[in-house]
C-alpha cells in the first residue's frame, strides 16, 4: 500500500508532434466561426471527453482528439498562471 503521506507526482509526457496551443487555437478559432461558444464547448469536451461538443469544422475534432485531455487542462492551467490574471484585478 502507498504511504498516503507522500506527495503523488503527475508528469505529462508531451509528444513534440503535436502542439497542444496550436490546436487549442485553432479549435477555438473554428468554433468562434461557426458561432459556438468556445470556451463553453471546450469545457464540455474536456469534462465528458465526448468529441461532439467540438465541431467537425476545419478538422478541429479529429484535432483536438489528438492531445489527451489532461494535457489541454494542463496547457490552459499553464497559461492561466503565466498571466497571473487574478494580480490584474
Amino acid at each position: 500500500m502507498a504511504n498516503i503521506s507522500n506527495t503523488q507526482y503527475f508528469k505529462v509526457n508531451t509528444d513534440p508532434e503535436y502542439r497542444v496551443k496550436e490546436i487549442l487555437d485553432t479549435v477555438y478559432d473554428a468554433m468562434a466561426e461557426k458561432g459556438y461558444n468556445p470556451v463553453n464547448q471546450i469545457v464540455g469536451y474536456i469534462m465528458s471527453g465526448d468529441p461532439t461538443y467540438i465541431t467537425s469544422y476545419k478538422n478541429a475534432r479529429s484535432m483536438i482528439m489528438k492531445v489527451e485531455r489532461d494535457e489541454l487542462v494542463e496547457e490552459l492551467l499553464k497559461e492561466y498562471i503565466k498571466n497571473r490574471t487574478w494580480e490584474q484585478k
